[in-house]
Order: C-alpha cells, then sequence, then structure tokens
C-alpha cells in the first residue's frame, strides 16, 4: 500500500494569505510549502495543515545561500 501525501484543501488555500504581508500565497507540492514571494518566506505544512507562523517559516533567499 502506497502512503499518499498529505495535502492541502484546495478551498483553504483560496483563503489562507501570508500573515506578514496579507499577501496571496502559492503552494509547492514538491516542497509541502506554502510560498509568499512578497515576504520571501516558505510556511511549512505538516500532516495537511499549514503552519501560518513567521517564526516557523523558510526564507527563500537561504535556498539561494546554499547553493
Amino acid at each position: 500500500m502506497s502512503e499518499a501525501k498529505p495535502g492541502v484543501d484546495p478551498k483553504l488555500l483560496e483563503l489562507l494569505v501570508c500573515p506578514l504581508t496579507k499577501s496571496t500565497l502559492r503552494y509547492d507540492a514538491g516542497r509541502n510549502e506554502l510560498i509568499s514571494d512578497q515576504a520571501q518566506l516558505a510556511y511549512p505544512i505538516r500532516d495537511g495543515v499549514p503552519i501560518m507562523l513567521v517564526d516557523e517559516a523558510r526564507g527563500l533567499d537561504e535556498e539561494k545561500d546554499k547553493r
């Protein structure tokens, strides 16, 4: 039996905004994160629940620093 990766309800995604900038978010299925391009932050999704805390978010610039 294959284990399905938990996703996020599409209706919930329509309602969520970045807590810092109040801008819309985009879903990155590969990393299971919600991305705020305006804030340059990626909010994790754990067990299908978006963690909308700035302290828990990963900076998108961290990815560039590793290259």
